[in-house]
């Protein structure tokens, strides 16, 4: 673990921070728990962030160990005031732009750091005080996927204003999210029109001419890993098996799977449901519930009884997380135009990536360029000739 003083970047009087660069294979107790903690006050919660999914993720998923687990503490004994892994880049889409990146891997659904509520401007101007002083860090910190005006969004962009550049929204996305204070049979009812809503009940009734139907929901005290086996077996036996994409194709993912949803059921925030045809999981669903907001991460189901479309059936179930109180909204972490989420969801969720520069000359110089670049490809592809992109239905 490298400790740094953290000097606040407008010049001012120091303020009482520490930063650390901290390996996540050895992690102090003090330091989990004070991780575990920052997570329960973070301004916009972010599963993807917490000790239990993210360290995992650091030791299994980062081969080359390219990542840093910065964490920003009161002093060096104090509360955690925000914590990101990031890491060095050497290229930036096609282009040879070494950079900053907010470390990720394809599971990795949401960016934000984890950041105690109502010190984001704060933490943003320590992390990129602390990037100007790195000498392996250059030209500018790239943020993926923050939540599009939240808290982390505003604030970054607010602190590249006061330390003299604007930061750029590079990529905007959004997809399905779970939002509303209906109930479940009055949300299903405005979101999915009649006649579909038709072929769905006409649909369960065929499937229960099949054998027994049953709908499960994991109880905290019940074993965990048949239910994780279950999912892994069925993921595996549909299309991400034969394209090499499911969890269970390699051993690393596999291992990762296992080990946050250990680490989510321990820690309160796993919802595992299924729907069974005689004691058979036809459909799966793996969310993590991190108050007051969850994360939709993992569905498979059995292809063999698509016809039935025990996906929809199962999230049509699944809407009875309107009804927990703990809970505002569920991400779906689907990709854009998801063309089974997006018809149950109604509400959307706005996602943007962000470049903040750093203060260097040469950063700003390079920093500069790339913004030229970009808006000239924007300004090229507007007058191109659109372009169907295939995307991974996740």
């Amino acid at each position: 673990m490298t400790v740094y003083p953290a000097f606040p970047s407008d010049g001012a009087e120091a303020a009482p921070l520490t930063v650390r660069v901290v390996d996540p294979l050895a992690l102090s107790g003090d330091l989990a728990a004070a991780w575990d903690r920052l997570a329960g006050d973070a301004s916009e919660p972010n599963v993807f962030a917490e000790r239990w999914c993210l360290q995992p993720a650091l030791h299994l998923l980062d081969a080359e160990r390219r990542a840093r687990l910065v964490m920003v503490q009161d002093g060096r004994d104090g509360p955690l005031i925000g914590i990101m892994p990031v890491a060095p880049a050497t290229r930036y889409g096609r282009l040879p732009l070494r950079h900053v990146t907010g470390w990720a891997h394809p599971n990795h659904f949401h960016g934000a750091p984890l950041v105690r509520a109502g010190m984001e401007s704060l933490f943003w101007s320590i992390l990129l005080g602390w990037c100007d002083a790195a000498p392996w860090a250059q030209t500018m910190l790239h943020v993926p996927r923050l939540t599009e005006d939240g808290p982390l969004h505003r604030a970054l962009i607010d602190v590249a204003r006061l330390r003299g550049r604007e930061a750029a929204v590079v990529h905007r996305e959004e997809r399905a999210l779970l939002e509303s204070d209906l109930s479940p049979a009055a949300y299903w009812d405005g979101a999915v029109r009649a006649k579909k809503r038709k072929e769905l009940r006409r649909q369960a009734n065929r499937l229960a001419d099949e054998g027994q139907v049953a709908f499960r929901r994991r109880q905290q005290d019940e074993p965990l890993d048949p239910w994780i086996a279950a999912f892994l077996d069925l993921e595996a036996r549909g299309w991400k098996g034969r394209a090499g994409s499911a969890l269970a194709s390699h051993g690393d993912t596999e291992a990762w799977f296992r080990a946050i949803l250990t680490g989510a059921a321990g820690a309160g925030k796993l919802d595992m449901r299924a729907l069974d045809l005689d004691a058979r999981p036809l459909a799966m669903l793996v969310t993590f519930l991190s108050p007051p907001g969850g994360f939709s991460f993992k569905t498979a189901f059995d292809e063999d009884y698509a016809r039935f479309s025990p996906g929809v059936l199962l999230q049509q179930e699944n809407l009875d997380l309107l009804g927990d109180a703990r809970i505002a909204w569920v991400d779906s972490c689907a990709a854009p135009g998801h063309p089974m989420i997006d018809s149950v969801w109604r509400e959307r969720r706005r996602l943007v990536w962000v470049n903040a520069p750093l203060s260097g000359t040469a950063d700003r110089l390079r920093f500069a360029a790339l913004t030229k670049i970009e808006s000239q490809w924007r300004h090229w592809k507007r007058g191109a000739p659109a372009v169907i992109e295939e995307r991974d239905p996740t």
